[in-house]
């Protein structure tokens, strides 16, 4: 069986973006990328909300082939231009999927719960979600995330949007350690389910 894992970046005080919605202005270096490229090396499919959709697959997959890419990111586009993709959405169109429509299925809001159930059975590698907040903290509220990863950056914003959308009880810590190279923190959770 499968486990949703989400993969997020924070501040230090909460946040996941700042009062404008902007979520770059978080530290993501390059261990950070690190480590979400191993995490969706680990992965058989991603699980996306339509704007993290429209953001990533506009930009990773032309990365394969971009010269002044780095390794990393080079490999990050190879991933995105052949992994499956779930994207929870009402607002999706065709044309939004076009490029990616062969492996791209897009899941009604009211049929994520039932949707995550029915991939989590059929998956044997991690489901992982990046960005995508809406869409996983209502799938946390459901009972249905296994892991959190957030990887908390060394940098407070005083304001901005908060990370999670309600309270959150019965995580237990699994893993807490200093990205190499960096200032962020990795801080790993398995939920109650």
């Amino acid at each position: 069986m499968a486990k949703l894992v989400v993969c997020t970046i924070m501040s230090l005080d909460g946040f996941y973006a700042a009062a404008d919605g902007n979520p770059l202005v978080l530290p993501m270096d390059a261990a950070f990328d690190a480590y979400n490229l191993e995490r969706i090396e680990a992965a058989d499919s991603l699980l996306l909300g339509a704007d993290s959709y429209r953001m990533f697959m506009g930009f990773w997959p032309a990365q394969a082939d971009n010269p002044e890419a780095s390794a990393v990111h080079r490999r990050f586009g190879e991933i995105y231009g052949r992994i499956e993709v779930s994207v929870i959405s009402d607002s999706l169109t065709p044309e939004d999927i076009a490029p990616w429509a062969d492996r791209t299925t897009v899941v009604a809001r009211a049929d994520a719960q039932g949707w995550v159930k029915e991939l989590k059975q059929r998956d044997s590698g991690d489901i992982v979600t990046f960005g995508s907040r809406v869409t996983w903290n209502a799938l946390l509220r459901a009972g249905l995330v296994d892991e959190l990863h957030l990887i908390v950056g060394a940098k407070a914003l005083g304001e901005g949007t908060p990370i999670f959308t309600q309270p959150v009880e019965g995580l237990t810590v699994a893993d807490v350690r200093r990205l190499d190279g960096s200032d962020n923190v990795l801080l790993r959770y398995t939920t109650a389910g």
